[in-house]
């Protein structure tokens, strides 16, 4: 079990400073869980935008010092936002492990079925982290550009759809990649409960939007690589588990202004 919890404050002035979940995680955590910290062990620290994926070899060393690898099953939760159990998630698969779960609903959905909570920190046993990384799963800002005008690939902005049309300034500058549709991610989950809406209605919605079309690429993003996880997650329960993540998303995209933007409605 892991607990891969990060805070994401958003301030009323100013950019946004992540944080890390441990002590949420020291106060409260679900028996025999321990910590991945997306912002240190598992990111690139070279990269100015935070969790940025770290390269293979980090990624391993950090996978198998908490006990992932070989005959290990893998559920991550999130003491609050699912997508940074799915951000886990993703990472996984992108280095070649699928033995990895998501706990629906998180830590409130284990609170309201009763589970037990710990401070009780656990010691993990380490194993070895044997994988491949899958470079499919993955984007750069440059394979992003290079991609605009290939009708093979269907870019797909997770965010609101305020945000997507560029009514809200929240990165550099508003709007959306050219061709890219709206797909928020909200709308997977059950606005009572937190937890994921049937697979079954997903799919209905993901075939309207396109998703489901194998001739086509889909490649996801929002505005720091987290929340296009979510997408991508939900993908692979409906049988589509080969979804790109375009990892630096808006942040890395709106940084550069010879990159264009559009603003408007989905295309779709």
């Amino acid at each position: 079990m892991i607990d891969s919890t990060t805070h994401l404050p958003i301030p009323e002035d100013g950019p946004y400073t992540p944080e890390s979940g441990a002590l949420a995680y020291a106060a409260e955590h679900i028996p025999g869980a321990l910590f991945a910290d997306l912002l240190t062990d598992f990111a690139d620290p070279s990269d100015p935008q935070p969790w940025t994926a770290a390269d293979h070899q980090r990624f391993a060393a950090a996978a198998g010092a908490l006990g992932i690898g070989d005959g290990a099953t893998v559920v991550i939760y999130s003491q609050h936002d699912v997508f940074w159990a799915t951000r886990l998630w993703w990472q996984l698969r992108l280095e070649g492990f699928d033995d990895a779960v998501v706990l629906d609903g998180g830590l409130p959905a284990w609170k309201n079925a009763g589970g037990e909570l710990t401070d009780a920190v656990s010691t993990p046993t380490p194993r070895a982290f044997v994988g491949d990384r899958r470079p499919g799963l993955i984007r750069s800002t440059a394979q992003v550009a290079a991609a605009l005008d290939d009708p093979g690939v269907l870019l797909v902005n997770v965010l609101d759809e305020p945000t997507y049309r560029g009514e809200v300034n929240t990165y550099a500058r508003n709007g959306h990649i050219p061709g890219s549709i709206n797909f928020p991610v909200a709308g997977l989950l059950d606005p009572e409960t937190g937890t994921l809406r049937p697979v079954e209605e997903l799919r209905v919605e993901f075939e309207r939007a396109g998703l489901l079309d194998d001739g086509r690429t889909v490649v996801t993003y929002c505005g720091g690589g987290i929340a296009a996880t979510g997408v991508a997650w939900a993908l692979a329960l409906a049988g589509r588990d080969d979804v790109g993540v375009y990892d630096g998303s808006l942040t890395a995209w709106t940084a550069d202004p010879e990159l264009p933007l559009v603003t408007g409605s989905s295309p779709r």
